[in-house]
């Protein structure tokens, strides 16, 4: 995340929290009672209890929250336009819950889910509604849009996954940006393995590790015969 400021940086890592927060919001949710009710069936037999839970009464809501989560990993790991539309698409995914929450909670909706669980049939004598799990939910979804919308205005200049890396993984240009250069270099004796930064008159580095060059004496050098 080199190169960004502290303020985008603070605004990528609060988009993320939030998306994550809704999503798990709108997964929980769903799995838990959103209503109980008393159905009353013909016949002698008592009124049944049911149950009605977030999957049943909002499914669209309770599946955003995987959704979500797979968005939430393609905004870490796309850039540009297309961490945009990512950001479009996960504010989609928000307003398509509350939309689900909103109808899931309703009266009719709930009523008609809980007397279709009831094999014989019969009318809903009383319906409670519980209401921590709802509004869990439809706060889920405002974060799941909320954050969409932050990505999808603000996302292109946002740090991305891997950037810290590009300039160090860019391969050496080849001498003159032809390959026939480089064979021309050879012939003109010029090492290609040297940092093109460095004066080609530098002298060696005699740090440690280097080499050190090998000097030639004439000390063993062996007499010629004299004829």
């Amino acid at each position: 995340m080199t190169g960004a400021t502290p303020a985008r940086r603070r605004e990528f890592t609060a988009a993320l929290l939030a998306a994550a927060a809704g999503a798990a919001l709108l997964a929980a949710a769903g799995t838990r009672d959103w209503a109980t009710a008393e159905v009353a069936v013909s016949g002698p037999a008592a009124a049944a209890p049911v149950a009605v839970s977030g999957g049943d009464a909002a499914a669209a809501a309770a599946a955003m929250g995987p959704a979500g989560l797979a968005a939430l990993a393609a905004v870490v790991a796309t850039r540009g336009w297309a961490r945009r539309v990512v950001g479009a698409v996960l504010a989609g995914f928000g307003a398509v819950a509350l939309a689900s929450v909103w109808q899931g909670t309703r009266t009719g909706t709930l009523s008609r889910l809980a007397a279709d669980q009831v094999a014989a049939g019969g009318a809903v004598d009383a319906l409670a509604v519980s209401a921590g799990w709802p509004v869990s939910a439809a706060a889920g979804a405002v974060l799941l849009l909320a954050a969409g919308a932050a990505t999808a205005v603000r996302g292109p200049s946002w740090p991305g996954m891997g950037s810290r890396y590009d300039r160090h993984s860019a391969p050496r240009a080849v001498p003159g940006g032809d390959p026939a250069e480089l064979w021309r270099s050879l012939d003109r004796g010029a090492d290609p393995t040297l940092d093109p930064a460095r004066p080609a008159d530098a002298p060696p580095a005699t740090g440690e590790g280097a080499r050190p060059a090998a000097r030639v004496t004439h000390d063993n050098a062996r007499p010629q015969k004299e004829s």
